[in-house]
């Protein structure tokens, strides 16, 4: 019996890939789709403003302080909440997040007023605080790092697949079912779209595993093969940021966080401001802009998928990520000098979209390689709420601004060299550190 539970009967590099394929199609769909999911929720308010911008009245001001707040909540609850999935366990807490947010998404319908609109957005990012660094986290209980940048470029596929089919369809539910039962398209919308979080919620409660150790579906070898490649990964990192305290007192951790501002800085404005770009471009259907705004991550999608296998085969990270930084950076810039034209502009959102969500999903490999255990869920979670400041900033800016100016262009200017020097951040990290010999053992 001993000899069957052996990992070093799976050996072979070809074995190896065959169990880690195994895990990867276990686990990266559901885990894809409930983060597609999880996505939509939180940016369709950037479909539902072309309608509720005429019937409540919402300034650009008034939207993109309500699509800020949202981070508020968010960033408040990241830390605790990565800290208690670590500590019982993925499956309830992420079955937990799923379905509140459901219900509260689900709410959206309901506002009237600012107050009411502002309110809702927070308490959305308070259900949903904790979702992405936990599902990070947790890929690192699965996967070592030689084989994680591409899980989890094809985790973060999720954003733009989202925007692939959630502006068609959140385009289509406005336009179909506005006035159906007295209720404006946008409101069915929310409601609409909120359902398969909370049916989600349910799989993930009766099919994700906490640990390897509870994965039935794996055998006994397989078991101890994923269970000692991650561990002789910890053992590695043994003594670096073990605890909480240490990891939130480290200034490399404050330091990818600050990277991780610049890069989300470009994902959330592209986001919550590609529908409005579109339509004041001149497109007015909701559908046309839903389609729209789909083209820029039918590329995104390839272009991370592509960036991050190609790290994982190199083991480097460092200019994986830099690069694509510093490219969504000037796509950003070249968004506001053209944005009065469809084409051009849709070009351009297209660099930007492709380069920031490559660069999101590079990044990931760095806090990854530096840290483990709890200090791990601590730090995951400090550097994704660091980064997701830049979505309350990016989002009530460039409302703001707009409002005072009649155009988000230097809002977009700003965001552009603050991705520049964020690329220009990720380089001062050791190579050392992060980056990796690509061994046929793993």
């Amino acid at each position: 019996m001993a000899a069957q539970s052996d990992p070093t009967r799976i050996s072979g590099r070809a074995q190896r890939d065959r169990v880690y394929r195994k895990v990867a199609a276990r686990l990266v769909p559901l885990l894809f789709v409930c983060y597609a999911v999880s996505y939509l929720d939180r940016v369709n308010v950037g479909f539902a403003r072309l309608q509720m911008d005429d019937e409540l009245w919402f300034s650009d001001a008034v939207y993109g302080i309500g699509a800020g707040v949202f981070f508020v909540g968010y960033i408040l609850f990241e830390v605790p909440s990565n800290v208690v999935l670590h500590k019982v366990g993925a499956r309830r807490w992420i079955a937990r997040i799923m379905l509140s947010w459901g219900v509260i998404s689900a709410m959206m319908a309901l506002a009237s007023s600012p107050a009411s609109f502002y309110t809702l957005r927070f308490l959305l990012g308070v259900a949903e605080a904790g979702f992405i660094p936990g599902i990070l986290l947790y890929l690192t209980y699965w996967f070592p790092a030689a084989r994680r940048g591409r899980i989890t470029a094809l985790f973060l596929a999720a954003i733009p697949v989202a925007t692939i089919v959630g502006g068609p369809l959140s385009g289509w539910l406005m336009q179909a079912f506005d006035g159906v039962a007295d209720l404006r398209g946008w409101q069915w919308m929310f409601v609409v779209e909120a359902v398969p979080a909370v049916l989600l919620g349910l799989v993930v409660l009766r099919r994700l595993d906490d640990r390897v150790a509870d994965a039935t579906w794996l055998t006994p070898a397989e078991r101890d093969l994923v269970t000692a490649d991650v561990a002789a990964e910890d053992d590695a990192k043994a003594g670096a940021h073990a605890s909480v305290r240490d990891t939130l007192r480290s200034g490399s951790v404050w330091l990818l966080g600050g990277i991780y501002f610049a890069v989300a800085l470009g994902i959330y404005t592209i986001s919550f401001w590609l529908p409005t770009i579109i339509s004041r471009s001149g497109v007015e259907s909701p559908l046309a802009v839903g389609l729209l705004a789909a083209v820029p991550y039918l590329v995104a999608v390839v272009a991370m998928v592509a960036v991050a296998t190609h790290g994982d085969r190199s083991g480097e990270r460092r200019w994986h990520t830099a690069v694509p930084t510093v490219v969504g950076g000037i796509g950003l810039v070249a968004v506001g000098l053209t944005q009065s034209s469809t084409v051009w502009a849709l070009l351009a959102l297209t660099v930007a979209a492709a380069a920031v969500s490559s660069a999101q999903a590079a990044f990931w490999s760095l806090p990854a390689a530096l840290l483990s255990g709890v200090g791990a869920a601590a730090g995951i979670a400090l550097v994704n709420s660091i980064g997701n400041v830049a979505g309350a900033v990016s989002t009530s800016l460039v409302g703001i601004v707009a409002d005072a100016t009649g155009s988000t262009a230097s809002s977009l200017y700003l965001f552009g060299a603050v991705l520049v020097a964020g690329g220009l951040l990720v380089l001062t990290v050791r190579p050392e550190r992060v980056d990796e010999e690509r061994t046929p053992a793993r």
